[in-house]
């Protein structure tokens, strides 16, 4: 366990200027218990961070900012599949390289999602059509109160879109500390998306998918390391079936994805861009200009500036549609989560 300099800048991909009263890096379950009990005793907020990349830090931080970096890569071999029980800190995207250069394919459509492997089962994160909960054997959670470690299933998980358990019951005085993944040897390759539906199901490899992943998201998506941002920083919203068709009759070319349980999941993105956002600025912030999903640290932002584009992003969007975005990004304010709609209300 080791302590650092107070400073969020570096530890948030929007690298928005904020601190907190202390950081500290845990690098096994121990140190998480011992970083709780350091924030009880001072009767402190405390926040556990992977690397920053879904958060959006309204203000200063009045607590103990933990850094879970327990690492670890364990595979185990089955005649069908191979299990894959990955520490939480270790950084997602790595684990995809990991995984083909092992020549277990299976997590390439999820290639260059920011962040580390115990946060995606908190969004159940998703891209080019899959989501985790499709992989997800289980998730090992500590309460780091008694110390006990819970190994929850897939169905326990309560997986949803950008949803799951550990937003809810498994969220405060509780750590993942593990995910295990199942990725079977009877791959199937899925290319429903974008440039994958160019690519030939019959010879394609899982390298090719990865490549055309990196590829379509480095074209679209500014890098956190040059313009400080989020990602997607709004959920792509459900809507039902007599609100989609009556837009879809307005707006002919509007992306339209009917859902198993007779709902319709639109694109946040073009409702975004077609409510004339792209590029426009408020304060520091801006929508990015290729991409009106995302919103960018252009000058300097303060979460403040964030939070009033996305307020205007949000009204903009229900004036012309009448549907109201949600956004994927977890709001910190000075004690800890709060909820990001009402933030925005």
């Amino acid at each position: 366990m080791s302590s650092h300099d107070t400073s969020l800048k570096a530890l948030n991909t929007f690298a928005i200027v904020a601190d907190a009263t202390e950081i500290i890096t845990a690098h096994s379950p121990d140190d998480l218990v011992a970083a709780w009990g350091t924030a009880q005793k001072a009767k402190r907020p405390f926040l556990l961070l992977g690397e920053g990349s879904n958060v959006l830090f309204l203000e200063n931080f009045a607590g103990v900012v933990v850094l879970n970096r327990i690492k670890g890569i364990e595979v185990t071999e089955w005649t069908k599949d191979w299990l894959l029980h990955v520490g939480a800190g270790e950084n997602w995207h790595q684990l995809v390289v990991y995984a083909l250069s092992h020549n277990i394919p299976g997590l390439e459509n999820l290639a260059l999602i920011p962040g580390c492997v115990g946060s995606a089962p908190i969004q159940n994160i998703g891209a080019y059509g899959i989501e985790l909960q499709s992989l997800c054997e289980y998730v090992d959670v500590m309460n780091l109160e008694t110390r006990d470690v819970i190994r929850l299933s897939t169905s326990e998980c309560q997986f949803g879109y950008r949803e799951s358990i550990f937003k809810h019951d498994y969220r405060d005085g509780y750590a993942i500390i593990a995910v295990g993944l199942r990725l079977s040897k009877n791959w199937q390759p899925k290319l429903t998306y974008g440039d994958l539906t160019k690519l030939e199901p019959a010879s394609v490899t899982p390298q090719q998918i990865f490549d055309s992943v990196c590829q379509m998201r480095r074209s679209k998506l500014p890098d956190p390391a040059v313009t400080g941002n989020a990602g997607s920083f709004f959920k792509n919203p459900i809507v039902n079936i007599a609100l989609a068709e009556k837009l879809k009759r307005q707006y002919p070319t509007m992306p339209y994805y009917p859902q198993k349980d007779g709902q319709v999941k639109l694109a946040a993105g073009w409702l975004v861009e077609q409510a004339g956002l792209k590029g426009f600025c408020l304060g520091g912030a801006s929508v990015h200009q290729q991409q009106a999903l995302v919103l960018i640290n252009k000058d300097g932002a303060t979460g403040d500036d964030v939070k009033a584009l996305a307020r205007h992003v949000r009204n903009a969007v229900a004036g012309h549609f009448a549907v109201w975005l949600e956004p994927e990004v977890r709001f910190i304010s000075a004690c800890g989560e709060t909820n990001a709609v009402e933030a925005l209300s």
